[in-house]
C-alpha cells in the first residue's frame, strides 16, 4: 500500500500526461454539465416556486424524485436516444464528450432546479409581498428573488458540480470509457483498479478526492462570507 500511494504522488508530482488529460477532460465536462443545468435548473426552480397553477405540487413530487435518479438509468435512456436506431442517432453523439455533458446536466439539472425552488420559495415567503407591492412583473420578481438568495445559489451549483464530477455510471454508458477522447477521472480509476494499476488509479482518486474537497469548501466559505457580510 505504502509503495503504491508513493508511486501515485509521483504520478501526480511528475504531472504525468495520462493524469493531467483525463482531468482536464473531467474538468471540461462537468463544469459544462453544470452551467447547462444552473441555466435550466435555476429558472425551473424559480418559475415552480412563484407561479402556483394545477399540478404544480405534481412537479415538485417529480424534481424531488428525480435528484435520486439512478445515474445508469440516465446513461441508458441516453444511450437509446443517441444510438443509431434512437431519435438522435443522426447527430453522431453517442461515445462523445457532447453526450457525457448531456448525460451529467440531465443528471444534476433536477437537483439544481429542487434546491432552487425552495431556496427561492423560503425567499419568497419573507420578501414577496413586498415585491407584489411595487407591482414587479414576474420575471423582475424572479431576478430580485435571484439576486438575494446568489450565495445560496452559487453553493447550489458547486454541490451540482461535485455530484456531476464523481458521477460514473451515466457517463460510462454513453461515453464509453474511450482511451484519450472520453475517458474521465471515475471510468479511469474503475479502469485501471481492474487492470491492477493501482498506482494510476489511485492518482486519479487523490485528483478527484482534491476536487470535491475544494468544491466543498469553497461552498463553506461561501457560506460564511455571506453570514458575515448580510448576517
Amino acid at each position: 500500500m505504502l509503495q503504491t500511494f508513493t508511486e501515485a504522488l509521483t504520478l501526480l508530482g511528475t504531472l504525468d500526461r495520462d493524469v493531467v488529460a483525463i482531468a482536464a477532460l473531467s474538468l471540461r465536462v462537468s463544469a459544462s454539465a453544470v452551467v447547462l443545468a444552473a441555466l435550466v435548473g435555476i429558472p425551473l426552480g424559480a418559475l415552480v416556486a412563484l407561479v402556483d397553477w394545477p399540478g404544480r405540487q405534481v412537479v415538485v413530487t417529480l424534481l424531488n424524485a428525480a435528484m435520486g435518479l439512478p445515474p445508469v438509468i440516465i446513461g441508458l435512456v441516453l444511450y437509446l436516444m443517441l444510438s443509431r436506431s434512437g431519435p438522435f442517432g443522426f447527430l453522431g453523439l453517442l461515445f462523445s464528450p457532447t453526450a457525457m455533458i448531456a448525460a451529467q446536466a440531465v443528471l444534476v439539472t433536477p437537483l439544481v432546479a429542487a434546491l432552487a425552488r425552495q431556496t427561492i420559495a423560503d425567499a419568497d415567503a419573507m420578501l414577496g409581498e413586498q415585491l407584489r407591492s411595487l407591482r414587479l412583473s414576474l420575471w423582475r420578481r424572479i431576478l430580485v428573488l435571484i439576486y438575494d438568495v446568489r450565495f445560496s445559489l452559487v453553493t447550489i451549483v458547486l454541490a451540482a458540480f461535485g455530484r456531476a464530477v464523481s458521477e460514473i455510471g451515466a457517463v460510462l454508458v454513453v461515453g464509453g470509457n474511450i482511451a484519450g477522447h472520453t475517458r474521465t477521472m471515475t471510468t479511469a480509476i474503475s479502469l485501471e483498479t481492474q487492470k491492477g494499476d493501482l498506482p494510476l488509479a489511485l492518482a486519479f482518486g487523490l485528483v478527484l478526492m482534491g476536487l470535491v474537497l475544494a468544491v466543498n469548501a469553497g461552498a463553506a466559505l461561501l457560506r460564511s462570507y455571506a453570514l458575515r457580510a448580510y448576517g
